[in-house]
């Protein structure tokens, strides 16, 4: 029995609206989950889990039009999906009023229920949110109750607004595979036996990592997975070092080297880290025209020489402060403390200080 599980696919999405790319961002959502299904059907792979969140909001019936010729054209593969927090049902949605293909199962409410596959020997237990937000554990009293051999729980949440829930009591509820949806890291939280899949494709800046589904494969009573990347792009942090010597130019020249060299096609969310000469300001605003960047922060600081300045300024406040921090084994928090001070007390102005 071989069966995909995936999650938080968030079809019509936009991130990073206002950005160049965030139309073929929401494009490429649906592109991704339009090769998973074909992968699925190509692979003639059992069961299709989708562990919550496919829409990123209440999706419309066209929509689901859409997403139905996708599972109707693997009719042999069951598609398994429960509502998330993003697509939870509504009493009178979309969702409950759309006419599903065969091969379409669905847990249409928030008390658990066991969908059993006799022909594959497999039980999925499983529920949907109603509501944005569940702050009650509903997994953990969740028994495996199911007739077949092999039962699957079916799961989405894991913080305290979203049916926060106990690892120990998950695996103790006699589940041979939990799949996991709602956090879009992709996390294997016992090998084999509970993961999350993560979202398909990156939502927004903070879905760094790799980015895809989980594929299970179960034979001779031993079960397999594997984490499948399919993501069409990424989020990377990108730390630029700099020193005194680096100017607006030769900083560009090394956001463009490191753009390239990580991929051009991925979005960067830029730190400028180091010292720079006293009196420097980069201009961050200019690095968004050198690739798809997210988000430039400069988190540098001027490369002061404190013995120089506690001369210049002797019998000040600013001499009593450097004086005040250890010049050996300095710690890197307490080295930004004493350049955040004596970057303040210079602004102040000397008759102040």
């Amino acid at each position: 029995m071989k069966f995909f599980h995936t999650a938080d696919v968030h079809l019509g999405a936009e991130p990073d609206r206002g950005f160049p790319w965030s139309r073929d961002r929401s494009r490429e959502i649906w592109e991704s989950f339009r090769n998973v299904i074909r992968q699925a059907g190509a692979e003639h792979a059992d069961l299709f889990l989708i562990a919550g969140d496919l829409f990123h909001r209440q999706p419309l019936a066209r929509e689901l039009k859409e997403v139905n010729a996708m599972f109707a054209s693997i009719p042999e593969t069951k598609i398994v999906i429960m509502a998330g927090n993003h697509d939870y049902l509504k009493k009178n949605c979309a969702y409950r009023k759309f006419p599903w293909a065969q091969n379409v199962f669905w847990f249409w409410d928030t008390v658990p229920k066991t969908l059993e596959f006799p022909d594959l020997g497999v039980s999925v237990c499983g529920l949907s949110y109603d509501r944005k937000e569940i702050a009650e554990p509903l997994y953990d009293p969740i028994k495996a109750r199911g007739s077949q051999p092999f039962q699957i729980l079916l799961a989405h949440g894991g913080d305290e607004k979203h049916i926060p829930f106990s690892k120990e009591k998950l695996l103790s509820g006699g589940f041979d595979y939990i799949a996991l949806g709602h956090i879009h890291k992709p996390q294997v939280l016992v090998p084999d036996k509970m993961a999350y899949a993560g979202a398909l494709e990156p939502i927004d800046k903070n879905d760094t990592g790799v980015h895809g589904y989980i594929q299970g494969e179960y034979r001779d009573g031993v079960l397999r997975t594997r984490f499948l990347p399919a993501a069409k792009r990424e989020y990377k942090k990108l730390k630029i070092q700099v020193t005194e010597n680096t100017t607006q130019f030769l900083l560009e020249q090394a956001v463009k080297a490191a753009v390239r060299e990580r991929g051009e096609k991925n979005f960067f969310c830029i730190s400028l880290e180091g010292r720079k000469e006293p009196g420097t300001e980069f201009l961050t605003e200019n690095l968004y025209a050198l690739g798809n960047i997210r988000e430039a922060e400069d988190k540098t600081f001027p490369a002061y020489e404190k013995e120089r300045l506690k001369k210049q300024y002797e019998g000040t406040l600013l001499e009593l402060f450097i004086s005040s921090f250890p010049k050996e084994s300095i710690t890197e928090e307490e080295e930004k403390a004493l350049d955040y001070g004596i970057e303040a007390l210079l602004e102040a102005g000397e008759e102040n200080q």
